[in-house]
């Protein structure tokens, strides 16, 4: 996978966005520069059947308007009907292996790691990128790990130096150098566009300082 795409990652569901449009949303993310999305829909509240599927379309069609990769959170058949650009998975979704098979050699797959050993069975398996965190403290995902901070994707990006990696997990503009520096190729966030007032502006800010942190500038 092209790592340029990664250096903004979306993820978005419609219980994200506070009573709001999450298509407005997302195309003012779009428009921001948000460089790759997933459609994470989970929760109380989430859609379900035609709807879900009706939302998804309409996430893919805004996405291929601003050449976006378009990513389905852990619902394999919804990614194929949809024909979606990729699946993502997390370690208790399924077998990597059975996944890649699922989907085929053509469409993306990305897992969640916590660990180094997640990190290499992903790549083992044919994860197309992987996901690591939570790098920080987060209130959007109610389910996750032990905080694991940047460190973490240092040891992984040093012994896979080929396999892009994404931050995950309470990342803001401010903390998005450490992560970057660590060795990711770019950092995904929630509500670090979905729960701000401009997500715009907000989406601007954070791959400006994503694009800083890759040159190496100070900021």
């Amino acid at each position: 996978m092209d790592k340029k795409k990664l250096k903004l990652y979306f993820i978005l569901g419609t219980v994200n966005v506070a009573g709001r449009d999450p298509l407005v949303v997302l195309e003012e993310a779009l428009k921001g520069g948000v460089t790759c999305f997933q459609l994470r829909e989970k929760g109380p509240g989430a859609l379900e059947g035609e709807a879900l599927r009706s939302f998804a379309e309409a996430c893919k069609e805004l996405c291929h308007r601003y050449n976006v990769p378009f990513i389905v959170n852990d619902d394999v058949a919804l990614a194929l009907e949809v024909k979606a650009d990729g699946v993502h998975i997390g370690q208790e979704d399924g077998d990597i292996s059975a996944v890649r098979r699922q989907i085929g050699p053509s469409m993306l797959l990305g897992v969640s790691t916590h660990n180094v050993e997640e990190a290499l069975a992903a790549a083992e398996t044919g994860a197309d990128y992987i996901g690591i965190g939570p790098i920080y403290s987060t209130k959007t995902k109610t389910d996750t790990q032990p905080v694991i901070g940047p460190e973490m994707v240092r040891r992984v990006a040093s012994l896979l130096p080929g396999l892009p990696i994404v931050g995950i997990g309470g990342l803001s503009e401010r903390k998005a150098r450490a992560v970057i520096q660590a060795g990711a190729s770019g950092i995904a966030v929630i509500s670090a566009i979905a729960g701000q007032d401009d997500p715009l502006e907000a989406a601007r800010r954070l791959k400006g300082a994503v694009r800083l942190s890759l040159t190496g500038v100070e900021m």
